[in-house]
């Protein structure tokens, strides 16, 4: 990998722990990254993951991690996925989407029990936001959790929940009053999977991102202790947007890696091909597109480091995070899409990973938030900021 000009944007101790994470994949997930998509669940891998410490990087101490920040977090987001997409949605599904709403919302105990085995990799955790008749409209829910004694008792549907059918924990989002707005009336759960009534009803068999599993979930009078209610009742809706934020910035990390890998690969590949008697870098029609994702790259990363600085700092940063996460998924379909252009008929066979990455990146307009719902939003924040009040 080649020095960026975003390396004048990180710290000393930020490139050198890009460094370390390069070695690590190149190790232990390089070797075997074509043939992790064709099964089965890598949870042993995910469990080096998380003995290496990148489950934790913006965790706690006291869990296990190592309060390094989401600056870090996206540094092990684009260096797994630049290797196999996949893999790091199945890690950032369990310690980002699953364990930063309990990070931050949940108890001593809570975080003790359910979060710890996470960070290190020895449990698995999913999120559970997104239902078979409810994708961008989250106030639209429609699972329930009704409380009965101590307890409650949770019915509905939930779907496309990435560790879905492998996660040990899940963080479930229910109406439990639905008396009042949705986004009032709405609670967070943790719930162990092997509890009765929580079941799988299939995998969805996916064009991209094969080395994760994407479920189908039922619950069916699933009876959750009161203990473990995340934050209290009626938060729910505050946890689901906080956690949107982190969950987005940190997609826009995998995407540059899921950018970066067909870039390099093109590249080489212009150099080394010849046609007419030159290489085909020497012709504008190859060359332009090099410089295209080049500038995509960069201005990519540079969005995406902005929103984690801001996150880390305390700021919220709804907006920042929809502009890194638009930009960047929307450019890694263009870069790879370009790149299989460069290589060519080379570039539609399996001899290379272009295509595999192609495939990977497409999921991500649609999942965490579309491009149609964060154009939305970043409109939304502009005219706050223009006209306040």
């Amino acid at each position: 990998m080649v020095d960026y000009l975003t390396n004048a944007l990180w710290t000393d101790d930020e490139i050198a722990f890009r460094k370390e994470v390069q070695e690590f994949c190149a190790k232990e997930i390089a070797p075997i990254a074509d043939e992790l998509d064709k099964g089965p669940y890598p949870r042993e891998l995910l469990s080096k993951i998380g003995k290496a410490g990148y489950m934790g990087v913006h965790h706690d101490k006291s869990v296990g991690g190592t309060e390094r920040g989401l600056s870090y977090e996206i540094i092990v987001a684009e260096e797994i996925s630049a290797v196999n997409a996949g893999l790091d949605m199945a890690r950032m599904a369990s310690t980002t989407l699953y364990g930063m709403p309990v990070a931050r919302f949940g108890t001593a105990e809570q975080r003790k029990k359910y979060l710890e085995p996470v960070v290190a990799g020895d449990k698995i955790g999913c999120i559970g936001i997104t239902e078979p008749d409810v994708g961008s409209d989250t106030a639209g829910m429609t699972t329930q959790a009704v409380k009965e004694g101590d307890d409650w008792i949770l019915n509905g549907e939930k779907r496309f929940i990435t560790n879905g059918s492998q996660a040990d924990y899940m963080c479930a989002f229910a109406i439990t009053d639905p008396g009042v707005k949705s986004k009032n009336g709405m609670s967070a759960f943790l719930i162990d999977t092997k509890t009765d009534g929580f079941s799988v009803v299939q995998d969805h068999d996916l064009l991209g991102m094969k080395s994760a599993r994407v479920s189908w979930l039922k619950l069916e009078d699933v009876r959750v202790p009161g203990d473990m209610l995340l934050g209290k009742p009626g938060e729910g809706f505050r946890i689901l947007m906080d956690e949107l934020d982190s969950e987005r910035t940190a997609i826009a990390g995998e995407a540059i890696g899921y950018g970066r890998t067909p870039y390099e690969i093109a590249v080489k590949y212009a150099t080394e091909r010849h046609q007419f008697g030159r290489p085909i870098r020497a012709f504008e029609g190859v060359s332009f597109k090099i410089a295209d994702m080049a500038m995509k790259l960069e201005a990519g990363r540079a969005l995406t480091l902005t929103a984690a600085r801001m996150y880390d700092r305390g700021e919220k940063i709804t907006k920042a995070a929809a502009i890194a996460k638009l930009y960047t998924t929307e450019a890694a379909i263009q870069i790879t899409n370009d790149a299989l252009q460069v290589l060519g008929g080379m570039g539609y066979t399996t001899d290379y990973p272009v295509q595999r990455f192609l495939r990977d990146a497409r999921l991500m307009t649609i999942g965490g938030g579309t491009a149609e719902i964060l154009r939305f939003l970043i409109q939304r924040e502009v005219f706050k900021e223009f006209f306040p009040g």
